[in-house]
């Protein structure tokens, strides 16, 4: 199994025209050897897909990728659906350094983020 975090960084919006270092995620996921997520080995691995949201001027959050009924993908910090973070077309992206994902955060807003960090994960266990 292969194991990567991955870290995303908030890109160019109006509010941050540059995009920004200091507001994104930082996650672990299965990934295929093209890099793309990996539903078949999710199951396996579902306990070490932890995500950590990390944002300017608030405290970082911790949660999990979840990986719905549905197919689609989301972050989680706590039972339930109300504080998922739903990914657009999540198994459709290819998790390189420097392609784009979106992101819907807590307050409904689709923001684009960064690929900045793809490398093998070190799992505790």
């Amino acid at each position: 199994m292969s194991l990567q975090r991955i870290r995303l960084e908030l890109a160019r919006t109006t509010d941050f025209p540059e995009g920004s270092l200091s507001h994104g995620y930082e996650f672990v996921a299965p990934l295929d050897p093209k890099g793309h997520l990996n539903s078949v080995e999710w199951p396996q691995a579902k306990g070490a897909c932890t995500v950590r949201r990390f944002w300017d001027g608030q405290p970082d959050e911790h949660g999990a990728l979840i990986h719905r009924r549905n197919g689609s993908w989301a972050f989680s910090y706590a039972p339930g659906d109300d504080d998922d973070e739903p990914i657009f077309r999540f198994d459709h992206h290819l998790f390189v350094e420097g392609e784009y994902v979106t992101v819907t955060e807590h307050d409904g807003v689709a923001r684009p983020f960064r690929v900045v960090r793809v490398a093998p994960a070190v799992v505790r266990r």
